[in-house]
């Protein structure tokens, strides 16, 4: 089965082809983080006229990439939640369209399950069952995942999750949008130990996570670093640097704890990390100390597909229309969506 896959959830439109026999063909993605970073985050209205003007010309990209067209196909997965409500309508309304046009069926696909399954394109993919950690701007999860479609979420976040942790701590600091990255760069001119950071409900049971306290610790520690320079209130390079690094390893450190109790609670011996978070070298490489203590396996998508992006919907849409799913005629978006609600296949 072939499938085009469209992801539109928030400011990246991502286009792609997936072959259940031939893997995946042809992907394109065009970010929209300089638009957005004049204005220190997503501004929803923005990012969905962006996905209108670049949809069609990346679609037109990926069927020339791959030497094929739209007669070659059997059938249209989108991102249908969860996300912002007008990104994803452009993309479910492009999608419907063309399936109707091409008589394909279409499916929408879970925005987090497709992040969940983006490990599985890589070379050896995790077999099931694993521990997930979901880690992105807008969600911290870990789920038991014993197959397509059965999930038990163990844990989330209550309040920020640990991308947007990151972003808003960056944007107390004056650094650019996305925040996450240059935090993580700073982190490396960090003096180690110099601030100590809480690592948040990590001294009571559970598996869920809370970063808005830690927000807040990073805005008093910013605070008090503070120096008055001609009326205007400035921090040192090398007080910013030592921040970052006490800020990223309070929440990789948070993030592998939870990760310890998951695995521990399920018996599993292999973990799946994705999400843009799942970009951090620090992260990755505290996760493979724990899986190697464990003599487990730690499995997460190459870089270009930890963020946003059309291939992981293509392949979460092809897994599901070969076991015969597809939407009826009712366009519908779910800007929030409980993954434990999915179907199994």
């Amino acid at each position: 089965m072939r499938v085009l896959g469209i992801e539109s959830s928030c400011d990246e439109t991502g286009i792609a082809l997936y072959d259940s026999e031939q893997g995946l063909l042809a992907h394109s993605l065009y970010s929209q983080v300089d638009m957005h970073a004049n204005y220190g985050g997503v501004v929803p209205e923005l990012a969905s006229r962006d996905h209108i003007r670049k949809a069609i010309p990346l679609i037109k990209q990926v069927f020339s990439d791959a030497q094929c067209d739209e007669q070659t196909l059997d059938g249209i997965a989108y991102t249908s939640g969860p996300g912002l409500a007008g990104a994803l309508l452009v993309g479910a309304c492009l999608a419907r369209s063309l399936a109707w046009t091409w008589q394909l069926p279409a499916l929408g696909v879970h925005h987090m399950e497709g992040h969940l399954l983006a490990p599985l394109l890589e070379d050896p993919a995790p077999e099931f069952p694993f521990v997930a950690l979901l880690v992105s701007g807008g969600h911290t999860q870990l789920v038991d995942v014993k197959g397509i479609g059965q999930y038990t979420v163990l844990g989330e976040s209550i309040d920020d999750a640990a991308g947007e942790a990151f972003d808003k701590t960056a944007k107390m600091m004056n650094l650019p949008y996305p925040g996450g990255p240059h935090i993580a760069k700073l982190a490396q001119q960090g003096t180690e130990g110099r601030f100590k950071f809480p690592r948040p409900m990590t001294d009571r049971p559970g598996l869920d996570f809370s970063f808005s306290g830690l927000k807040t610790f990073a805005r008093n520690t910013i605070i008090k670093c503070q120096q008055d320079r001609d009326g205007h209130k400035y921090v040192e390079q090398q007080d910013q640097a030592d921040i970052a690094r006490a800020f990223e390893q309070a929440v990789v450190d948070t993030l592998v704890i939870k990760c310890r109790r998951a695995l521990e609670q399920t018996g599993h011996k292999r973990l799946v990390i994705a999400g843009g978070v799942s970009a951090n070298h620090y992260l990755r490489e505290r996760l493979h100390d724990l899986m190697n203590k464990k003599r487990g396996q730690v499995y997460y998508p190459r870089p270009e597909f930890c963020t946003d992006n059309g291939a992981m919907i293509a392949y979460a849409g092809c897994q599901r229309l070969m076991a015969g799913q597809k939407d009826g005629d009712e366009i519908r978006v779910f800007p929030r969506w409980p993954m434990d609600t999915l179907e199994a296949v």
